[in-house]
């Protein structure tokens, strides 16, 4: 028996953030609407990846807190490859 893990699309992530993070932080709303736009951690976002619009997201969310905000921030730096 194999346990498959369901990954998220980012956009749906990104509608999670916004419907938990009531005030987000100004820093982290380009990333946001960015995240908004895309499907996988390989797309990109003009001539940004993913990956990078995930970790500045990340670097811009540390306000970003709560038992919800924390899940949510820990499947994001499970997509980029951020260990704990």
């Amino acid at each position: 028996m194999s346990t498959t893990t369901t990954i998220r699309p980012i956009y749906e992530i990104a509608s999670d953030i916004r419907a938990e993070w009531k005030n987000v932080y100004f820093g982290a709303v380009p990333y946001l609407d960015a995240m908004s736009e895309l499907d996988k951690v390989t797309d990109m976002y003009y001539a940004d990846s993913a990956d990078s619009i995930i970790r500045y997201f990340l670097s811009n969310a540390s306000s970003f807190r709560g038992p919800r905000g924390k899940e949510i921030k820990a499947e994001l730096k499970g997509l980029v490859g951020i260990k704990k």
